[in-house]
């Protein structure tokens, strides 16, 4: 079968003919990939930063139908042989035993999402970039009627990490949920952010998307002219020419008696692995709000101790999701219309895609194994 292969860091992927997966066996699917899309994290992952298991196919966020099935897949988790599916890359084989997979906040029984033991498809185990994928059936979603492959793929990361880290934002993960917020996204112009406005919008909070560059911001614009009566909820702001301290009272309202921190954001959103982001953003955050990053730059973030003590402002960091978030999140992105701006590839084009990439190509970039 064919498939796009990394077989040394910093160099492009080969494409070969590879062998097909073997039937699956245990609680294991088969699945045929119909769309795989990259991500940050494969760049970072080529780049050797990661980890150190060469030759990979990568993509961790792919979509696909279901070919053959293990003799122990559940039937509580709805999946049958031709059925569409979404696969994120966490987690192949958790163990089972641990903490993470014991307390595991609904998911299938003995599935932690955050085990550490676990296989993750596209970085410690093949990925999308093939025709065919072993998957495990506990870490997959169904794909509703309305929504296709290309729809899907993208989902499966940035999607689903953004919606989780909208519920660390105290946003309520239902329609409505986030009557009476103002969420702030720093960085809401890439894969992730974009992805975000509309979940927030469409959850029913306020945004203030930052970004810094003319094709983020283009690509803002685009979004928000999408979301027709409800483009009114979201403002954007660019951050080489705004000011937090502007951008605060226009979005916010001008404090009463010049108390500023009674007046601003509930909560931000920080995507970028920029220094800069996180201060811009720490600005526009009222006290006692909330700071969420997914971002993980590698020197670290610079953080204001008196943010966090004097303005009792609340940090987290997310990655991902669980299995539950991810079908909600699917559900809800098919029920409200929310998708990615999407760019496609042949296969055989993937090193094409990974060039637009790094040249700051907006949206997600996605290979259609239809083409």
């Amino acid at each position: 079968m064919r498939a796009q292969v990394l077989e040394a860091f910093n160099t492009p992927y080969v494409f070969k003919d590879v062998k097909k997966p073997d039937a699956p066996t245990g609680q294991d699917l088969l699945v045929q990939v119909q769309a795989a899309s990259y991500c940050h994290t494969d760049a970072v992952f080529a780049s050797g930063a990661m980890w150190q298991d060469l030759p990979r196919v990568g993509s961790h966020e792919f979509a696909g139908v279901i070919v053959a099935m293990g003799d122990d897949v559940s039937k509580e988790l709805g999946l049958s042989v031709g059925a569409p599916v979404g696969v994120p890359g966490r987690a192949f084989h958790p163990c089972g035993s641990c903490y993470e997979c014991r307390v595991n906040d609904g998911d299938p029984h003995g599935y932690g999402v955050y085990c550490t033991k676990a296989g993750n498809l596209g970085l410690s185990r093949d990925g999308g970039f093939q025709e065919f994928c072993i998957v495990d059936s506990r870490q997959v979603a169904p794909i509703p009627q309305n929504m296709t492959a290309v729809d899907t793929a993208p989902l499966m990361c940035a999607g689903l990490t953004i919606w989780n880290a909208l519920q660390a934002a105290r946003v309520t993960l239902k329609e409505g949920g986030g009557d009476g917020l103002t969420v702030a996204i720093s960085g809401a112009g890439g894969g992730l952010g974009h992805l975000g406005v509309q979940f927030a919008v469409k959850l029913g909070c306020r945004v203030v998307a930052i970004d810094a560059s003319d094709g983020a911001l283009e690509l803002l614009r685009q979004v928000v002219d999408s979301l027709g009566p409800l483009s009114h909820k979201v403002s954007i702001v660019d951050a080489r020419t705004q000011t937090p301290e502007d951008v605060r009272i226009e979005t916010c309202g001008k404090p009463e008696n010049d108390l500023p921190g009674e007046k601003g954001v509930d909560a931000l959103l920080v995507l970028p692995e920029a220094q800069q982001a996180l201060t811009f953003g720490m600005k526009l955050i009222k006290d006692h709000g909330i700071c969420v990053t997914v971002s993980f730059p590698k020197e670290g973030f610079l953080i204001q101790p008196r943010d966090l003590v004097f303005r009792h402002i609340e940090m987290k960091g997310v990655l991902v999701g669980r299995n539950h978030q991810l079908r909600e999140m699917l559900n809800f992105a098919a029920k409200k219309d929310v998708r990615a701006k999407t760019r496609t590839y042949k296969l055989e084009d993937l090193n094409q895609l990974v060039t637009d990439y790094h040249n700051g190509v907006n949206g997600k970039l996605v290979v259609d194994m239809t083409k």
